[in-house]
């Protein structure tokens, strides 16, 4: 009886990691996403693109982007201002590919949140051109064209980077959604029950290396996402002695110059419940990596 027992125990453990293993694949057909694989690759000099995939204990993608600020040619881009006009929403909502596209940066990630914004299935807002406004402080090319209070992100012409404290004369400026870590440590009170995809900015201790992170999330069986308790964990296990988190959900995007010159998604987007769909959003951090 015990031999029946011990037999049928390790049959269910070998169907139960069959159906762990056959779920991903499962949604991969149903979906057309190719399964991912962890990978590691150099970008350019100086600059690293990790995948980190993980099935257990649920299925996740992460993206990194390590960048040494310190590298020639490396320079930076908040979106700039479409309308000048005072009282008038200053830009028109662009996916981040579109903005890669239109200003010839090499890395492109979503910024920071925006309004007006809503979503009902496929009803939503904005649409790539719609007019809308950043939430929080924000500056391009040394222009400030919005302001607020919230965690923000200030970048000089010598790519000194700090967070919350202007240091040097800013020409890019970029609100966060809320703070992760600081002094090296996460912020203490931060969610750890709500799983969503998530998009965060952050910098190592020395002011050397810039630290990009977009997890994938709300795809079943292919990826669950994360919470802000987590995802401050992930920006500390890369080094950040601070990070902030940007706008998440379906405005979280990561994506680069191919070798052919056109933008490559790098991350699983997914805008109105959509897989793969780009979300036209307000603002976007681009990077430059040539001279």
């Amino acid at each position: 009886m015990k031999k029946k027992r011990r037999t049928g125990c390790i049959l269910f453990s070998l169907l139960l990691a069959a159906c762990l293993l056959a779920a991903p694949t499962g949604y991969a057909l149903l979906t057309k996403h190719v399964l991912p694989t962890s990978t590691r690759r150099t970008l350019a000099e100086g600059v690293i693109y990790r995948r980190v995939v993980r099935y257990l204990p649920e299925p996740l993608v992460m993206h990194i982007v390590l960048i040494d600020v310190k590298q020639a040619g490396v320079r930076f881009l908040v979106t700039p201002p479409d309308v000048t006009e005072e009282g008038e929403p200053p830009l028109k909502a662009r996916t981040t590919s579109e903005f890669m596209e239109e200003f010839g940066v090499d890395i492109a990630i979503n910024g920071g949140g925006f309004t007006p914004w809503y979503t009902n299935g496929l009803d939503y807002y904005p649409h790539s051109g719609d007019p809308v406004t950043p939430i929080g402080k924000t500056m391009s090319k040394g222009k400030l064209y919005a302001d607020g209070p919230g965690p923000t992100l200030y970048i000089t012409a010598n790519n000194k980077i700090s967070f919350n404290l202007e240091t040097g004369k800013p020409q890019n400026i970029l609100a966060g959604d809320r703070m992760l870590v600081k002094n090296g440590e996460a912020v203490a009170g931060l969610d750890t029950t709500e799983r969503a995809p998530r998009s965060a900015v952050g910098l190592d201790r020395k002011g050397s290396t810039l630290i990009l992170a977009v997890i994938d999330g709300r795809q079943p069986l292919y990826s669950q996402g994360m919470t802000f308790a987590e995802l401050a964990a992930l920006m500390i296990n890369y080094g950040a002695e601070v990070a902030m988190a940007l706008d998440g959900g379906g405005s979280s995007t990561l994506v680069v110059r191919d070798k052919n010159g056109q933008p490559q998604l790098l991350n699983s987007p997914i805008h109105a419940g959509v897989p793969g769909l780009e979300r036209p959003v307000a603002n976007h951090l681009g990077i430059f990596l040539g001279e």
